[in-house]
């Protein structure tokens, strides 16, 4: 499994894990207005298709009540390398995957971990590829929920879960400088 950190320049480090440390500090806050969290332990499942049409693998979300979701992922049949993966706003996965709409972003902030005004609730690390075509990735999302709350992935257009063709920089808003996108799986129960 990948690490929760993605591999950056160790003068970044710093920034990424002040990031994740305030952000979990907010979700470790509670939300605001939106109805209660679904509760610790509740499941949902995302299975891939990359834009030709292959089976891509599957990805677990696990609620982790207000602490946000684990999102647990086996791809397969993707390129060699490091890849950007995201949390998209629409459950629509129609190649090119653009009818997955935008990353999501209900807090309505700057793409990245290193932005100054990031992140998306969508932003996940990048992740690694074998040579393959396989990846194993596990990582949290602190700012979403399942159901209920203020950032929830399962509400009334759902949410998709995507890969990049390219690495995710971090910054580049809106979409980090990730290039196409290359496989897409809907958020489902």
């Amino acid at each position: 499994m990948p690490r929760l950190l993605p591999r950056l320049p160790s003068a970044s480090r710093p920034l990424v894990l002040a990031a994740l440390a305030a952000t979990s500090l907010l979700a470790a806050c509670g939300r605001g207005g939106g109805a209660t969290p679904s509760p610790r332990g509740e499941t949902a499942r995302a299975t891939f298709t990359t834009a030709q049409g292959q089976p891509a693998g599957t990805a677990t979300l696990t609620s982790l009540g207000e602490r946000g979701v684990l999102v647990s992922a086996q791809l397969q049949n993707l390129p060699e390398g490091t890849h950007a993966f995201h949390i998209n706003a629409v459950g629509r996965c129609e190649p090119p995957f653009e009818s997955a709409g935008g990353h999501y972003n209900p807090a309505q902030r700057q793409h990245g971990f290193l932005a100054p005004n990031g992140q998306h609730n969508g932003d996940l690390p990048n992740i690694t590829v074998r040579s393959d075509g396989t990846a194993s990735a596990e990582a949290v999302a602190w700012t979403v929920t399942l159901r209920g709350g203020d950032a929830p992935l399962l509400d009334g257009d759902g949410s998709a879960l995507v890969v990049h063709a390219g690495v995710d920089d971090y910054r580049t808003d809106p979409s980090g400088n990730a290039g196409p996108r290359i496989a897409c799986g809907v958020v489902q129960r």
